[in-house]
């Protein structure tokens, strides 16, 4: 009877345990029915709020500079500053610094009263939030301030101080060069053209990762900063750019795009003997009126070029033996080919003009008239020497966007019986301004054509990465000969042709004038739209530089490249003559016979009076010019001026340091002096505007 009993004992608590647990698992399943229907919505959100996800730390990029060191692009650090409203700040504390800290954060910032930033802490806090964001774009020099105020001076974890660092790219020479530098934007994370789009890569530096938790709001908060896989800084760049020739690039092609009220312009500046670019300018009218760089014409404008071309057209004719410079031709003031007619703009001689008179002269009809002559029995022939030069093929510069050059042949369907005397003074074909420079330039080199060079270096810190040399495309354009003939043309048109307004006695130039129509796209051509040009290069003898200067469409009459392009070719080149040829013409010609050990010296024109009166000595000396520098000339002296201008860096280079700071100082700017003596280097060059505040460091002759 006690084991029947035992035995119903032991099943009715098997049956109520049973029918506990069947309870309990109708219970969870309840509860996950509920929570998926109820509240499944609402965990998910959290879990996606709660997420933390490994983000990447951006590296700090590398800078842009010029050829003379000055800084043409920048990473400039900025911080956005948020605080932990809640997290060990008991309320006693929080009140007891809130006013002071809200009177600093509004004198620090200047953007809110005291009552304004406390209003917003203390609303913070009570929305108990933990990643309140404070400001942003804060400087360095700002948060190293804010770490000093009450509340966050203790740091992340008892002050809720939270600092993220962020990067923005800066052009500290503002619209100088931009088109060409490139501008970086680092909240899309891209670069937009030019250099920085080039040579991303090497800029950019490797990327560090980071860990971060998304929080309520949507937004990503970093978590254990000590862990954090740091980033390794981008590579700087050096570029050919001189940022004084740069400048006055601008100034000179500005001021003349706004005295014939032009629609756009470029201008370029190459080294002969490297390629180097040290000047490009590119400007573009705006609604305003305002000419700004938003476009690269110099580099990705293919049009036709117009009666620069001839010089190419020429060079065939040569290499091909068919003319010599002193051959006459019979022309008029009209060809006519088939239905169409070419016109010269003036008439030139009596009706026979010599080669050379068709280049210094600038005679489509001439041009026309020997390519048609020798080359219309077999026009494939005159496109092959054009070939051979290399005209139709791209630069291949690093910068993108540049545009393909066109020269068509007989087998293009668009060639038809008046091809090949268009061609031959610049129409029916495409080339850009950078392209037909360094055609020019081949001609400066004595034939070697040169790719150009935008960048000379890349650095770590002060070590050179890599160095990028000259590059040459063609040996030999042409023989030497003919370079010979075509560098004699080139310095009879600013002598005695359509450029001989821009002719001086101090320094020759060579190059050509060019006047070009341009197409209206399918409508064909009108007499509003022009192109004027002049591409040649400096000093014609010794050729330093080249230089391409095309405007188009100017609005006020001229429209001769020798009116409108030329007198901005001269401003460059008088400008680099002046301030880059080492020393002015006036003073190489008494050193270039002296001894190479004396030092020359420059000083006010009173002082050396003054001294010289004292020593019974009466030399030469200009007292109408306040600055001379003094020459030695065999046993003697010899003194030339030396001019300053008000908005110029002075040329300082023989001057004592006393007479160089007060020139500086009294232009409005920073002196910095190493060494004693005489000036002997001068950090920025003479002719460079003179900034109100800027920096200048001279370099003394006993440093």
């Amino acid at each position: 009877m006690t084991e029947d009993k035992t035995i119903k004992t032991i099943n009715i608590k098997s049956i109520f345990t049973y029918i506990l647990m069947g309870l309990f698992a109708i219970s969870i399943m309840v509860r996950v029915v509920y929570i998926q229907i109820y509240e499944g919505e609402e965990l998910r959100k959290m879990g996606k709020i709660r997420s933390i996800e490994e983000h990447t730390i951006e590296a700090l990029r590398g800078n842009i500079y010029s050829s003379n060191n000055s800084l043409l692009a920048v990473t400039t650090p900025k911080y956005e500053i948020r605080v932990d409203m809640i997290s060990n700040k008991s309320d006693r504390f929080f009140y007891a610094n809130i006013d002071e800290l809200s009177k600093k954060l509004s004198q620090l910032f200047k953007d809110r009263s005291k009552y304004e930033y406390k209003k917003i802490l203390e609303r913070a806090r009570a929305n108990k939030n933990y990643y309140f964001r404070l400001k942003r774009n804060v400087s360095y020099q700002q948060l190293t301030e804010l770490k000093t105020f009450p509340i966050l001076k203790l740091g992340r974890n008892k002050g809720g101080l939270i600092v993220i660092k962020t990067n923005r790219r800066e052009l500290p020479l503002k619209d100088l060069a931009k088109r060409t530098i490139g501008i970086y934007n680092y909240e899309q994370g891209e670069y937009i053209v030019g250099l920085e789009g080039a040579f991303n890569e090497t800029l950019k530096g490797t990327e560090g990762k980071r860990f971060m938790q998304k929080i309520e709001g949507g937004i990503w908060m970093p978590i254990d900063p000590g862990n954090e896989l740091q980033p390794q800084n981008g590579n700087d760049v050096i570029t050919c750019i001189d940022v004084d020739i740069q400048d006055i690039t601008e100034e000179a092609l500005r001021n003349q795009l706004k005295l014939h009220n032009a629609h756009h312009g470029c201008a370029v500046v190459m080294e002969v003997k490297t390629g180097e670019i040290k000047a490009i300018a590119n400007l573009g009218i705006e609604k305003n009126g305002w000419y700004s760089e938003n476009f690269n014409y110099a580099i990705a404008d293919a049009s036709d070029p117009g009666s620069t071309f001839k010089l190419a057209s020429i060079l065939v004719a040569l290499e091909d033996g068919f003319v010599q410079l002193e051959d006459s031709i019979d022309v008029g003031r009209k060809i006519k080919f088939y239905n169409a007619t070419i016109t010269d703009a003036h008439q030139i001689g009596d009706g026979r003009i010599t080669v050379r008179d068709i280049i210094e002269q600038s005679s489509n009809v001439g041009i026309a008239t020997i390519i048609w002559e020798n080359y219309q029995d077999d026009p494939q022939k005159f496109i092959d020497g054009l070939y051979r030069i290399g005209l139709q093929n791209k630069l291949n510069i690093p910068i993108k966007g540049e545009a393909s050059p066109y020269i068509k042949t007989p087998k293009d369907k668009t060639w038809s019986g008046i091809s090949l005397p268009w061609i031959a003074y610049g129409y029916e074909l495409q080339i850009t301004p950078l392209q037909l420079l360094a055609f020019y330039n081949a001609i400066a080199n004595d034939g070697e054509y040169l790719k150009p060079l935008f960048v000379k270096e890349i650095r770590n810190a002060n070590e050179v990465i890599e160095s990028f040399d000259p590059i040459v495309i063609n040996k030999h354009i042409a023989k030497d000969e003919t370079i010979e003939k075509l560098q004699s043309m080139l310095k009879g048109v600013v002598l005695n042709g359509t450029a001989k307004g821009i002719k001086n006695k101090h320094y020759s130039i060579a190059g050509k004038t060019g006047t070009a129509q341009i197409a209206q796209n399918n409508k064909g051509f009108n007499k509003t739209n022009y192109k004027a040009s002049f591409c040649g290069y400096f000093p014609a003898d010794d050729p330093k530089y080249s230089c391409i200067v095309v405007i188009n469409n100017p609005k006020k009459g001229q429209i001769y490249g020798s009116q409108v392009a030329a007198p901005v070719f001269k401003t460059i080149s008088d400008h680099i003559f002046s301030n880059h040829l080492e020393i002015a013409q006036d003073e190489q010609s008494e050193l270039k016979n002296s001894n190479p050990g004396i030092y020359y010296k420059a000083g006010a024109s009173s002082d050396y009076q003054s001294i010289y009166t004292q020593m019974n000595c009466s030399p030469q000396i200009d007292l109408g010019s306040e600055y001379v520098i003094c020459l030695p000339k065999g046993d003697s002296t010899h003194y030339a001026t030396r001019k300053i201008h008000k908005d110029r860096v002075p040329k300082l280079i023989g001057m004592t340091a006393k007479d160089a700071v007060y020139l500086l100082e009294d232009l409005g700017m920073q002196v910095q002096l190493r060494g004693r003596g005489f000036v002997k280097e001068q950090s920025l060059l003479p002719g460079s505007k003179a900034t109100k505040g800027k920096i200048i460091t001279l370099k003394l002759s006993s440093s």
